[in-house]
């Protein structure tokens, strides 16, 4: 499980570089097609966790969490956070996030 602290990175990072829904659909959508797949939403939630990872093990020591402790998160364990996030989100079950689902409050 990803921890409460590596969440909050991520959140307060995606929200200094968005401004409201439509900007952070252009900027997730890297293929332009007006939705975010599982793949374009975890290349830009996994943003966080490569800037955090300061060696490249592809593990998130608790040094390099922010505050310096908590349990280690492996890059495979983030991702499969990030693709029940999605799961969740994606209210119509058609695996793509449209501006709609973007902008739901997260399940």
């Amino acid at each position: 499980m990803l921890g409460a602290s590596l969440w909050l990175a991520v959140a307060g990072l995606v929200q200094a570089q968005v401004r409201d829904t439509g900007d952070y659909l252009a900027r997730m959508d890297t293929d332009a097609n007006a939705t975010v797949s599982l793949a374009e939403y975890q290349q830009w939630m996994g943003y966080a966790f490569e800037r955090m990872d300061r060696n490249g093990d592809g593990t998130l020591s608790p040094g390099e969490l922010p505050g310096g402790r908590g349990r280690a998160v492996t890059r495979q364990a983030h991702l499969a956070t990030l693709a029940a996030a999605f799961k969740r989100q994606d209210l119509d079950g058609n695996g793509v996030l449209d501006a709609r689902e973007l902008a739901a409050p997260p399940q």
